[in-house]
C-alpha cells in the first residue's frame, strides 16, 4: 500500500525537474532572440551612420532594419498570445487568457469529434485482445483464488436475497411448467431404451437370479413353501411326507434352472426377459392407456404439497451448506471455484474462436459506452480547463510551446531582413540611385 504514494511523489519530482529544464531552455532561447534583435538594431544604426563613406553598407542597413522590424513584429505576436505587450491594453492581446472559455469548449469538442468518434474508437479497441488478458488473469492461481474468495463471500448473501424475493416462486413455477410439458411415458421409454442398450438390463436379471437363488437357500422361505405344498396335498400324501419330496424336487429344479441361466448369456429365460422388456418399452411409447396413467401419476406428484416447498428447502439447505463450508480453512466451495476459474482461463487462452467472439463483444460494449458518454467527456474536459488558474494555464502552455514560438522571432528577423534587402535592391534598380 505504501508503494503508490512513493511512486506518485517520484513522478511529481520527475515532472518538476522536467519543467525546470524547459523553463531554463525557454529563458535561454528568449535571451538569444532578444540579443539577436539588439544586434540587428546595432548593425542598422552602425551601417546607416557609415553608409555615406561606404555605400555598400546601405544594403547591410536595409537588411538589418527590416530584420529588426520583423523581429519586433514577431516578438509582439508571440507575447500577445500570453499577455499584454509592455502591459499596454492593446485590443486582441493576451489571447489565451482572454479566450480561456472558448479554448476550453473548442478543446472539448475537438477531443469528442476527433478522438472519441465511433470509427477510431472501434479500431483502437480491436487492437486489444481483451479475452486473452482475461484468460491470463484467470490462469494465475493467486488471482483466481482471490476471485473465488470474493465470489464465495457474496454467495450466501445472494442466496439469502433469493429466499426473500419472488425468484423462488418464479423458478418453482417455471420448473413446474416445464415438467408439465414433458410427456412422461415416451420419456420413460427413451430412458429405458438407453438403459437396455447392449442388453445392460441383463445385469438386473442377474440380480434377480441371485435373489431367487438366495430364497432357495433360505430356511424360512423353504418352510413357508413347504407349508403351502402341504395345504394343497391330500392328507394321505402328507402321511408319506410327499411335501418334503416335492419341495426337494422343486428346489433342485429351480436351482438347476438358475445355474443354467446364470451360465448361459443366451438362455431361453434371458431371451424371454429381453422380449418382456422390449414389449414394455414399446407399450410405454405407444399405448394411450400407459400414457394416461403416466400423466396422472405426474399430475398427482406435482400436486403434492411437499413439492411446493421444495425450492425453499433447497435454497435454505444450499445456503446453510455454503455458509458452513466457507467457515472451513479448506473450503470445498472456494477450492472448486478457484479450479474452475483457472480452467476457464486455460480453455479461453486455447480457443481463439471464443476469444474472437468475446473481443467483439468487448468492442461493441465499450464503443457503445464511449459513444454514449463522449459528450460528457467533452463537457468534463471543458469544465476542467475553465477551472484552471489562468496564470498557471498560461505558464503551462508557454513552458511547453514557448521555446518553439521563440524561433518564430528568429525566422521573422531572417525573413524580414531578406525582404528588406530585396526591396532595397529593387528600389535601387528602379530609381537608379
Amino acid at each position: 500500500m505504501s508503494a503508490a504514494p512513493s511512486e506518485m511523489l517520484a513522478r511529481g519530482a520527475q515532472l518538476e525537474t522536467e519543467d525546470r529544464a524547459k523553463l531554463v531552455a525557454l529563458r535561454r532561447t528568449k535571451a538569444i532572440a532578444t540579443g539577436a534583435l539588439v544586434v540587428c538594431v546595432a548593425v542598422f544604426l552602425g551601417a546607416r551612420a557609415l553608409q555615406d563613406s561606404y555605400p555598400a553598407l546601405a544594403y547591410v542597413a536595409a537588411f538589418a532594419e527590416a530584420a529588426a522590424i520583423g523581429g519586433l513584429a514577431d516578438w509582439y505576436a508571440v507575447v500577445a498570445l500570453f499577455r499584454r505587450p509592455l502591459g499596454l491594453p492593446i485590443p486582441h492581446t493576451a489571447i489565451i487568457p482572454a479566450n480561456k472559455d472558448r479554448i476550453a469548449d473548442n478543446l472539448g469538442r475537438f477531443i469528442e469529434v476527433n478522438f472519441l468518434a465511433a470509427g477510431p474508437v472501434r479500431e483502437k479497441l480491436r487492437e486489444v485482445d481483451f479475452a486473452l488478458l482475461v484468460a491470463d488473469w484467470l490462469s494465475d492461481r493467486g488471482r483466481s483464488s482471490g476471485l473465488s474468495r470474493f465470489v464465495a463471500r457474496l454467495a450466501p448473501q445472494a442466496l439469502k436475497a433469493m429466499e426473500g424475493s419472488g425468484l423462488r416462486e418464479f423458478v418453482s413455477k417455471r420448473i413446474t411448467e416445464q415438467i408439465e410439458k414433458v410427456q412422461v411415458a415416451p420419456f420413460a421409454a427413451d430412458m429405458l431404451s438407453a438403459f437396455t442398450a447392449d442388453r445392460r438390463h441383463q445385469q438386473l436379471f442377474d440380480e434377480l437370479l441371485r435373489v431367487f437363488g438366495g430364497l432357495l437357500n433360505d430356511e424360512e422361505a423353504l418352510a413357508s413353501i413347504r407349508d403351502k405344498i402341504r395345504q394343497e396335498l391330500p392328507s394321505v400324501a402328507n402321511l408319506f411326507r410327499a411335501d418334503a419330496y416335492l419341495l426337494k424336487k422343486i428346489v433342485a429344479s429351480a436351482g438347476s434352472l438358475i445355474e443354467e441361466a446364470e451360465a448361459d448369456p443366451d438362455h431361453a429365460i434371458r431371451r424371454e426377459f429381453d422380449r418382456f422388456v422390449e414389449g414394455f418399452i414399446q407399450q410405454l411409447r405407444t399405448s394411450p392407456d400407459y400414457a394416461e396413467r403416466a400423466e396422472k401419476l405426474k399430475r398427482d406428484l406435482l400436486a403434492r404439497p411437499e413439492l411446493k416447498g421444495l425450492a425453499t428447502d433447497f435454497l435454505v439447505s444450499l445456503r446453510t451448506f455454503v455458509e458452513q463450508d466457507l467457515q472451513s480453512d479448506d473450503s470445498l466451495v472456494r477450492r472448486h471455484l478457484s479450479d474452475m476459474f483457472v480452467q476457464v482461463g486455460h480453455q479461453l487462452a486455447a480457443d481463439p474462436k471464443i476469444r474472437a467472439d468475446m473481443n467483439q463483444g468487448f468492442v461493441v460494449a465499450l464503443s457503445s459506452f464511449v459513444e454514449s458518454q463522449k459528450s460528457g467527456v467533452s463537457t468534463f474536459i471543458a469544465d476542467q480547463v475553465r477551472r484552471w488558474d489562468i496564470v498557471q494555464l498560461t505558464r503551462l502552455v508557454e513552458l511547453n510551446i514557448g521555446r518553439d514560438l521563440q524561433y518564430i522571432r528568429f525566422n521573422g528577423m531572417l525573413i524580414g531582413g531578406i525582404a528588406g534587402l530585396v526591396l532595397h535592391i529593387g528600389e535601387r534598380l528602379i530609381f537608379h540611385n
